[in-house]
């Protein structure tokens, strides 16, 4: 029997699409790779043309990298390739350099079959020249490690890290930043492999030696301290991640104030937490000073704004659930001001997909083009959880009022435009592909098959048979779909 109030704790902690993919800039994890591109190279000084042209190619070829122009950056890189092998020899740490950085630029393209040879290449040819315990063996074993992390290639990314963290142990010593920065992506490998005690330990001494060598504060720091809350609310130590969240928030806001998005959504994430803890109260606090922020430095029909609502639309469904013995009126005063959230949150979340299918066809620059993907795809997880919210909000005020007749035409209104909503904009294949797009769905789905199973008396087509089983079948679609590229189900 599917009861709507206990959906209502599924639905809030089903994961929101967080606001900070929304606008995360299309050169995101560009610029951190710029200086591993560096760390391979020789310092030996050869002075021919050939030499000359490598160094101006690279360093172009950086320059358009960093910009997220990977089509110009990668012919100058092939041009880099060549000079290095005619200048320094083909078996020069030069040309390892320059393999390693088509490699990464492979990797961000997600030209895998193109990546892998050329960085286990420029690992034989760093061996050969330095030896197997060299440092620049280890910073290209690093990165051969992030490339196998961003196929979920776990295993392997396990035992490329480790040879990495125990070169720059030994070279490099247990306080420096490169050694922690290792030690921290071995620890995001065991964490996504479900070893938290493992991957806690690690994250936690990455933090104790950034912080140790006076950048506790940096975005570094802080990124990782955002990774060891989730290890905690992960391993259900909700109050040791709250700590955390805290202490993030607090660097925030001293470091960058209320006018950055950045401390927005520190804030958002503390508030998220305190809602599963039952902190409503605070909770709601926070999420409400986050959409004032955003309403300061966004336009109104922004995406961000759309999934503050919701958030704050799912505390209010709980507020009111809390409410309902002591404070009738006040629970359903709660529950309409939920309902015109949502009614806000699907209204924000649609307009910002309808333009979406008019520019689709438009040639756009890579970094443009996945800051757009990452966009419409937080659209469409923001409409139909909006959607899958609001069914059970409806659900709940029917059951509420304990009408005689169990049909609730509001429910099933809300879940049938959550799946033609679904169906209208996933001809998009960045919409189609995404696994947290189908997740959300598939919610829909089940929610709907629930509803109209338990229903006794209803319309001729919601008692359908043929209907019903074939929503059925589109579940078990979904869920094959999904299994085959690892999303995770409801």
């Amino acid at each position: 029997m599917f009861s709507p109030i206990a959906a209502f704790i599924l639905g809030v902690n089903v994961t929101p699409a967080l606001a900070e993919e929304v606008s995360t800039p299309a050169t995101t994890g560009i610029d951190a790779e710029i200086s591993d591109l560096r760390k391979i190279e020789d310092g030996s000084v050869i002075s021919n043309i050939h030499t000359s042209k490598w160094r101006v190619f690279t360093d172009s070829g950086r320059d358009l990298f960093l910009q997220g122009k990977l089509e110009e950056a990668e012919k100058l890189f092939l041009s880099a390739l060549q000079e290095a092998k005619e200048g320094f020899g083909d078996r020069d740490p030069h040309v390892a350099s320059a393999y390693n950085n088509l490699a990464e630029l492979y990797r961000v393209k997600k030209a895998f079959n193109k990546a892998e040879p050329m960085y286990l290449e420029a690992i034989t040819i760093l061996e050969e020249s330095f030896g197997q315990d060299d440092v620049r063996v280890g910073a290209a074993l690093h990165n051969l490690g992030q490339f196998y992390l961003m196929q979920r290639k776990l295993e392997q990314a396990r035992g490329v890290y480790e040879r990495a963290l125990k070169i720059k142990r030994r070279v490099l010593g247990e306080a420096h930043p490169d050694y922690a920065d290792t030690m921290y992506h071995l620890g995001t490998v065991l964490y996504l492999q479900g070893k938290y005690k493992d991957s806690e330990a690690l994250v936690r001494d990455s933090i104790r030696i950034l912080e140790d060598g006076g950048q506790g504060e940096s975005m570094i720091c802080t990124k990782r301290l955002r990774q060891l809350a989730e290890i905690y609310i992960k391993s259900d130590r909700n109050e040791e991640g709250e700590n955390v969240l805290r202490k993030i928030l607090h660097i925030m806001e001293l470091a960058k104030g209320w006018n950055s998005l950045e401390t927005v959504v520190a804030a958002e994430r503390l508030a998220l937490t305190l809602q599963s803890l039952g902190n409503l109260k605070e909770a709601q606090e926070l999420l409400e000073r986050c959409l004032d922020a955003r309403r300061a430095l966004l336009p109104e029909d922004h995406i961000q704004i759309a999934a503050n609502f919701l958030h704050i639309a799912r505390v209010k469904m709980l507020v009111s659930n809390k409410l309902q013995k002591s404070n009738v009126y006040q629970a359903r005063t709660e529950l309409d001001m939920a309902k015109d959230l949502l009614s806000k949150s699907i209204s924000v979340a649609r307009g910002n997909l309808v333009p979406s299918m008019k520019e689709k066809g438009n040639k756009q620059s890579y970094g443009a083009s996945m800051a757009t993907v990452r966009s419409r795809q937080s659209a469409m997880i923001i409409l139909l959880q909006s959607l899958n919210a609001l069914s059970l909000l409806e659900m709940t005020k029917l059951e509420r009022e304990e009408s005689k007749d169990p049909y609730n035409s509001e429910a099933e209104s809300a879940l049938r435009e959550c799946i033609s909503a679904y169906k209208e904009f996933v001809t998009e294949k960045s919409l189609s592909d995404a696994p947290g797009v189908k997740a959300e769905y598939l919610l829909c789905l089940k929610h709907l098959v629930d509803l109209l199973s338990d229903n006794k008396t209803s319309s001729t087509d919601r008692s359908s048979k043929p209907a019903l089983q074939e929503l059925k079948d589109e579940i078990k679609r979904v869920e094959v779909e999904l299994s085959k590229k690892g999303g995770r189900r409801s």
